[in-house]
């Protein structure tokens, strides 16, 4: 399913749509204009909200290249109204705590020993993904629930349709609230690998998405499919995970690492505490991760040398580069400016973002073997972000220039009502 896919990723600032646009299926109930919507702009923190009350206006106007782009959310929209909510419980087996609400899933990166007779324990081959290790885990499940979340949420608050807003309520209660069926509020399982570890602190990039879901549940303000008991009982999930995240061995391992890794676990937990009312926590983590961050991961010249390392260089650079600019719009929320930050040698996002924008080009080669080739269409909405907050004309050139070839950044056009072709 298309709408999965952003798993990310729009937590990293993008979301990847790859459906064509066809027509929605027959017979499920009306689509309310997106003009007859009203009402206060949303309380979300990674999303702009006054772009998403424009946006909303520039619909009802008819701007045809977001309408364009809302056909298409829509069609996302409808395809997960035919999901069934998926549980932790659905897997056939239980982490190895035993119970099955406790989430579960093995590394991906780790296979089998050749040399040894049973396999174990498991050996690294960076970026070759093992198949066996998407079969009977969590992790697909839980990126179908963020990415649905963030989908209806966001066509809710578009066209008012409420069978939007009861199918993201499901998937809420499914996964989080009901007794029966929710997953305990800790990820000590995630990217477990056989023989060496039950669980591991890097596992827990797999929740990034969690920021895209909340932001989703925000658009869902005023529905009567969202109760008031329902978000109460999430914010206590919330608080509890918060609590895991920030204090768990797993956790501080994670906030430790100094790859991708840290810059996402900087983005939930200042996410969260922005969510749950505690400004002064992620003024601290956000403070932090200047130094922590883009300090240390960024090179003069705006190479992340520990992404370069990696096998998946292109995409890992712009996944990392994702976290950094989510750390900076999240940083405007509590006065930390990350956007003008810059080392006295020159380290920032200002160069990071040069280091990468000539690849936005197709036809320049990337200087590293990848085993795939990077999704270079990344790189469009990490322009637009940037000159929405400095100006920068070479940068502004690019963007005019390869706006139009990157299709997969329509939904980004949609939520920050910009267009699609920006002029120098």
């Amino acid at each position: 399913m298309s709408h999965i896919r952003s798993l990310g990723s729009f937590a990293g600032g993008v979301f990847l749509l790859g459906v064509s646009l066809a027509g929605a299926p027959a017979g499920l109930g009306p689509r309310p204009d997106s003009a007859t919507i009203s009402g206060p702009a949303p309380s979300v923190f990674q999303l702009d909200p006054a772009r998403l009350v424009a946006a909303r206006a520039s619909l009802a106007r008819g701007e045809p290249q977001l309408q364009s782009a809302l056909a298409r959310l829509r069609q996302e929209a409808e395809e997960a109204l035919l999901l069934s909510p998926p549980s932790v419980m659905d897997k056939p087996r239980p982490a190895a705590s035993g119970d099955k609400h406790d989430y579960f899933s093995y590394g991906p990166y780790w296979w089998p020993d050749p040399a040894k007779p049973d396999g174990l324990p498991y050996i690294r081959r960076d970026g070759e993904v093992n198949p066996d290790s998407k079969k009977n885990t969590d992790d697909g499940a839980f990126g179908s629930v963020l990415g649905s979340v963030q989908t209806l949420g966001l066509a809710y608050w578009f066209t008012g349709d409420e069978r939007f807003a009861r199918q993201a309520a499901r998937f809420v209660r499914t996964w989080f609230l009901d007794p029966a069926t929710r997953m305990n509020p800790n990820l000590q399982h995630a990217q477990a690998i056989p023989g060496i570890t039950d669980g591991r602190g890097i596992g827990i990039i797999e929740s990034r998405g969690l920021v895209g879901l909340n932001e989703g549940l925000a658009l869902l303000a005023g529905s009567p499919a969202w109760s008031a008991r329902d978000q109460a009982e999430y914010h206590a999930w919330l608080v509890a995970f918060y609590q895991w995240l920030t204090t768990s061995a797993n956790g501080r391992d994670e906030h430790a690492e100094k790859n991708n890794h840290g810059s996402w676990h900087d983005v939930q937990a200042a996410h969260l505490a922005l969510v749950l009312g505690h400004p002064d926590d992620a003024r601290t983590i956000l403070s932090e991760g200047l130094t922590r961050r883009v300090a240390l991961q960024v090179e003069p010249d705006g190479a992340q040398p520990l992404e370069l390392a990696r096998t998946k260089s292109l995409d890992y650079s712009l996944m990392n580069l994702e976290a950094l600019f989510t750390c900076a719009r999240l940083g405007s929320q509590v006065g930390v400016d990350w956007w003008s930050f810059a080392t006295p040698d020159g380290r920032s996002l200002q160069a990071a973002l040069a280091y990468l924008a000539p690849y936005v080009d197709p036809a320049r080669p990337w200087p590293k073997h990848d085993l795939h080739a990077g999704d270079r269409s990344r790189l469009i909405p990490l322009l637009d972000q940037y000159l929405a907050q400095q100006a920068d004309a070479g940068f502004q050139a690019l963007a005019a220039r390869f706006a139009a070839t990157a299709g997969a950044d329509a939904r980004w056009r949609l939520v920050t009502n910009r267009p699609l072709n920006p002029t120098p």
